[in-house]
């Protein structure tokens, strides 16, 4: 079978040299190259569209590729098309820069200038890669063909202000809505998504780790499948397998779970570690959880600025959610908007953990009453970001964000958004 390769080049002699090298390979079929990022994916996502059959096994992206780098760009492929092999042409094939490529998702490095026998040794094994993940895939029922369903974190200012009873009802009323949903403990030393949801289970985020190639079957093994509908991947029972969780590996997990899944919701906790800090890069909605006091509301401050500083996500890329508010409280979402520098969730939620205690003691915030203030309202923020519609019977949205649009640490206690 003819191995398929898209060049992704921007300077017509790298393309040429390229295109003549490839010609020469043996059962190699060369698509017409692209010459910018954004064609490279426009393109990829229309063959998708059609048939994944249709997608090339190979493909080839040069260091010097626009307008997106050629780093992010080969991270965008990699998350999106994850059964597509990449591999970077670089002048620099030093360990550092293969590291930063495997770590994007890269499956190979070339160096320039082009060598037949390396560029036809490095495609060869990454088109057999690329056949055998179809395989495991089982075919175009299993592979992702869309741009990828929403990715969501969310993140607390410090321990217990919200942030997992936050995560949880965002992502029952994704999954009420109509949409496949996953929910992801990414608070891997003291997650507890699965005390919330009365679960038992034996395997978690961890056992996917040091795997490289995450098939449906290898994923569908580590999914506990509630009752409420959700499919939890969990954080580890053992505290400290979370530093078996790297950020590469996260890359990787939220990749898969965003190739099958049309709303991925991630708890990061209150603590940033390296897994944290990848999903919250790659994730498309960062919500960040405060509760109206100056303690909360200065660890929101510094959660934003140390995220800017590690190039992580920047104050206006951020979404900052007010909970257990009251119109008493001194300090009101416009201040904290400008505290931060971030974009301020319209929903507010209300002070009110009563309503919420029997559920949380029972593990049971699933079952939690309709009629509750704290679930409407986190039901309506998830309707103000694209993820589900307003509860039967609940108070519609107070409106779109005001403004523009992982975790190691000591235990902390229950958080709860009221």
């Amino acid at each position: 079978m003819a191995t398929r390769i898209l060049p992704a080049v921007g300077d017509p002699d790298a393309v040429r040299s390229l295109t003549s090298l490839l010609s020469q390979l043996p059962d190699a079929e060369p698509v017409a190259p692209v010459t910018d990022s954004t064609q490279l994916v426009d393109t990829l996502a229309r063959l998708a569209a059609e048939s994944v059959d249709e997608l090339p096994e190979v493909v080839i992206v040069h260091e010097r590729i626009g307008p997106v780098p050629a780093l992010e760009l080969i991270r965008e492929v990699a998350l999106r098309f994850p059964a597509v092999g990449v591999i970077l042409v670089t002048s620099d094939p030093g360990p550092g820069l293969f590291q930063a490529a495997m770590d994007c998702g890269a499956r190979g490095l070339v160096a320039l200038p082009l060598g037949y026998e390396e560029l036809a040794s490095r495609v060869q094994a990454v088109a057999q890669w690329s056949v055998g993940v179809r395989r495991h895939l089982g075919g175009a029922v299993d592979v992702f063909t869309g741009t990828g369903g929403t990715v969501v974190t969310v993140s607390g200012a410090k321990g217990g202000v919200g942030a997992t009873l936050t995560a949880i009802q965002l992502a029952l009323a994704a999954q009420a809505s109509g949409r496949s949903t996953a929910l992801l403990d990414m608070d891997l030393q003291t997650g507890d998504v699965a005390s919330y949801l009365d679960v038992q289970f034996r395997r978690s985020v961890a056992d996917l780790a040091a795997i490289t190639d995450l098939s449906p079957r290898v994923l569908a093994d580590a999914v506990f499948r509630h009752d409420s509908g959700l499919a939890l991947l969990l954080a580890p029972g053992d505290g400290e397998r979370g530093e078996e969780v790297t950020d590469r590996a996260a890359r990787q997990i939220v990749g898969a779970l965003r190739s099958r899944y049309e709303v991925v919701v991630i708890d990061c906790g209150a603590q940033l570690g390296g897994a944290g800090a990848a999903a919250v890069e790659t994730a498309d909605t960062a919500l960040l959880v405060t509760t109206p006091d100056v303690v909360a509301v200065r660890g929101a401050k510094r959660a934003v600025r140390m995220w800017d500083r590690l190039q992580i996500r920047k104050a206006e890329e951020t979404t900052v959610v007010v909970n257990r508010h009251t119109r008493g409280t001194e300090i009101q979402p416009p201040l904290i908007q400008r505290i931060t520098g971030t974009a301020i969730a319209a929903t507010t939620v209300p002070a009110n953990f009563k309503e919420l205690q029997g559920a949380v003691d029972a593990g049971r915030v699933h079952e939690l009453d309709g009629r509750s203030t704290v679930k409407q309202a986190l039901w309506t923020l998830a309707g103000e970001l694209g993820l589900a519609g307003a509860p039967e019977g609940g108070r519609k949205g107070h409106g779109r964000l005001r403004g523009d649009r992982g975790a190691t640490g000591f235990r902390r206690r229950k958080d709860g958004a009221g």
